[in-house]
């Protein structure tokens, strides 16, 4: 009976061990997005959670490319996890694009930080000049900017020269992630901001860890140690430099946004209705052809190339159009997109074309092509609720 037990745990423990991963023998293998500002942020939690689960890093460098326009898609991500690195730290997560579509594994967050209205401290500006304001392309900051009132857009190709148009007096303010703002101070300590928060939607973002699809085991393994190190202090302790304070938290003094504190672009100014009292609009399929070609010069950046959401929400399936009674009419979405879309020309597109990027998004969301148009007019009218249905 003792011989069985000792061969029961030898086996208990065999399997155990063969849930995890195996590493080489320069430990787990750890990379980070190229040009993040939270860069060593990033290298200091993953040092010490792994530490905490009781393994090794090693970083790689230069394993993620820079990507496209559209940025990294998550197929390279699992060529990255496939063949150079066994996580990635510092990859960002929120409510409107967290990623699920991309089938990796996340962890618990590390830090959860904002995106900032900044302005410098000692400035004072000229009641004539025009309001300025800079944001990253193809960023949350241009989602959100783009939704400020009787502003001039100042698109930065990072997020440091971003900050550095205000500091130079190119822009009079700045939509920034604040760990952007972190470490820009750390390079120009004498330049002194303020800030403000900016009460949008697309502010709040989360830093965490992911992982391949197969690599639960350790995933729940750092899970484990993000929680001991939260309940002991530790990681509140790495991270406080880099979370928005509490004071700009709240601060009152925010421009105003038109898609407000708690709610998606999608529902800025759309009233709801009831599924049972309207007809299906019409459109054909060479609209819808033409409409997937304008999506993806134009939308596919920030919405990602198969509408699964990157900087902004995802535009196909129930996140985006909820299969009940009550959901967002076409016309209002289409009122919302021809106003404020895409984010760095808003309501710049022909109403036609506006016509036909809707024409694609009620067909990939399961919506079936006919032989008439839908005009500009027909889909502003359209009171349908837009419910995802099975594909056609």
């Amino acid at each position: 009976m003792k011989h069985h037990s000792i061969q029961l745990a030898c086996a208990a423990m065999a399997a155990t061990l063969a849930a995890l991963p195996a590493f080489s023998h320069a430990g787990v293998r750890v990379c980070t997005f190229p040009g993040s500002p939270s860069t060593a942020l990033d290298h200091s939690v993953a040092k010490a959670v792994f530490k905490t689960a009781g393994l090794d890093v090693s970083f790689v460098r230069e394993a993620i490319g820079e990507g496209d326009d559209d940025g990294v898609s998550p197929k390279e991500l699992h060529k990255v996890l496939a063949k150079h690195c066994d996580v990635i730290a510092g990859f960002p997560r929120s409510s409107v694009a967290d990623g699920s579509d991309s089938k990796l594994r996340f962890s618990a967050s590390y830090l959860r930080s904002g995106y900032v209205s900044v302005g410098l401290r000692d400035r004072r500006a000229q009641s004539d000049a025009p309001d300025i304001v800079a944001a990253t392309y193809a960023s949350p900051a241009q989602l959100i900017a783009v939704q400020q009132r009787d502003v001039e857009l100042d698109l930065e190709n990072t997020s440091e020269s971003t900050v550095d148009a205000v500091a130079n007096g190119r822009a009079r303010r700045a939509i920034v992630w604040y760990p952007a703002l972190v470490a820009y101070r750390g390079k120009h300590p004498q330049t002194r901001f303020v800030t403000a928060s900016t009460r949008s939607a697309y502010a709040d973002w989360s830093l965490v860890f992911a992982f391949a699809p197969e690599a639960a085991p350790l995933q729940k393994r750092i899970d484990r140690a993000i929680a001991t190190m939260s309940a002991d202090g530790r990681l509140a302790t790495l991270t406080k430099d880099w979370a928005l304070p509490a004071d700009e938290k709240t601060a009152q003094t925010t421009p105003a946004y038109l898609d407000g504190p708690s709610r998606g672009a999608a529902d800025a100014h759309i009233v709801r209705v009831d599924a049972s009292t309207t007809a299906d609009p019409a459109f054909s399929q060479a609209q819808v052809a033409h409409g997937k070609t304008l999506y993806a010069s134009s939308c596919a950046k920030c919405h990602g190339p198969d509408l699964q959401g990157i900087t902004a929400p995802a535009l196909r399936g129930p996140s985006f159009a909820p299969a009940s009674a009550k959901a967002h009419p076409i016309g209002a979405i289409f009122q919302y997109m021809a106003s404020n879309m895409p984010a760095d020309k808003p309501g710049k597109m022909r109403d036609q074309d506006y016509a036909d990027i809707m024409a694609f998004l009620l067909h990939s969301n399961g919506y079936g092509a006919s032989t008439a148009k839908l005009t500009a007019d027909a889909a502003r009218a359209s009171t349908t609720p837009l419910a995802a249905r099975t594909a056609q």
